[in-house]
C-alpha cells in the first residue's frame, strides 16, 4: 500500500507513530507499506478514519 506511507509521511508520523497510534506493530506498517500484507477490516477502518479517505484509495483502487 504505497499510498499509507505517502499519507503517513505527509502528517509527519514514522512508522513507530503511526503503529501506537493504531495499536498494532511497526513492522506490520512496514509490511503494509511494502505490500508484503493487507490490513484486516478494523485496521484498514482505523486507518482511513485516521487519514479521512476511502478504503478504495488507501488500497489503491481509486483516485482520491
Amino acid at each position: 500500500m504505497e499510498r499509507l506511507k505517502e499519507l503517513r509521511e505527509e502528517k509527519g508520523l514514522s512508522q513507530v507513530e503511526l503503529a501506537k497510534l493504531m495499536d498494532i506493530k511497526q513492522r506490520t506498517i512496514s509490511h503494509y507499506e511494502k505490500g508484503e500484507r493487507e490490513p484486516d477490516f478494523q485496521t484498514l477502518k482505523k486507518l482511513c478514519d485516521f487519514f479521512g479517505v476511502t478504503a478504495g484509495y488507501l488500497l489503491g483502487f481509486e483516485e482520491f
